[in-house]
């Protein structure tokens, strides 16, 4: 006996898009981080001075889904954007500018593994274009695509902050919860043996 199985195709994207997103990956593949050079080079980690804080970044460019799909090669890290970019930019976490060049951003975010540590990220804006991004993590020298925190950075301050409402990423459901220990239980005890049968009683 033989069984047919009525499955949607792995890949249903169109050929060409596909085609022209391989050949940019293998391009990608090829390239160093150069922003990861500059920061080694520099010891751009190692330097507070040049750094100041700011509030809005105004000049950094606005960035829309095309626009952020196609520096992440894809969709991925996206759909994790808004709940990295909460735990991030809601907790303890500083944009500074580097002062003699508002193009490059670094953020001091920490681990979402080990609490003791935490690490540094960088990106690089030139004429509105992203032209650079390194994370001080396994991952984060990547060109080919970014790691989720470099993506969920540039989702949120490249788009998001433009419109967000409300908090960002996943929903809090433990507001809807009661602490067990604050609840009454008096009074079902008390329903509890009015309801019992009689017989049981004697």
């Amino acid at each position: 006996m033989y069984f047919v199985l009525d499955l949607k195709p792995l890949s249903a994207g169109d050929a060409e898009e596909d085609l022209a997103l391989g050949s940019k990956m293998l391009y990608l593949s090829k390239q160093v981080n150069t922003l990861q050079q500059r920061v080694e080079l520099n010891k751009l980690d190692r330097q507070t001075v040049c750094w100041e804080e700011v509030e809005d970044l105004t000049d950094f460019p606005c960035l829309d889904e095309e626009q952020l799909g196609s520096l992440t090669c894809g969709t991925y890290q996206l759909h994790l954007s808004p709940s990295y970019a909460q735990e991030h930019i809601e907790g303890d976490c500083a944009i500074r500018i580097h002062k003699d060049e508002p193009g490059l951003l670094r953020l001091h975010l920490q681990s979402r593994h080990v609490s003791s540590k935490s690490y540094l990220l960088w990106i690089r804006d030139e004429s509105g274009e992203i032209c650079g991004w390194y994370y001080k993590c396994r991952a984060g020298a990547r060109v080919v695509g970014m790691c989720v925190h470099v993506a969920a950075i540039l989702w949120y301050v490249g788009d998001a902050r433009h419109h967000k409402e409300g908090k960002l990423g996943v929903r809090d459901w433990g507001k809807f919860i009661s602490d067990a220990s604050l609840v009454d239980d008096s009074d079902n005890s008390s329903d509890s043996e009015e309801s019992e049968p009689e017989e049981l009683m004697t």
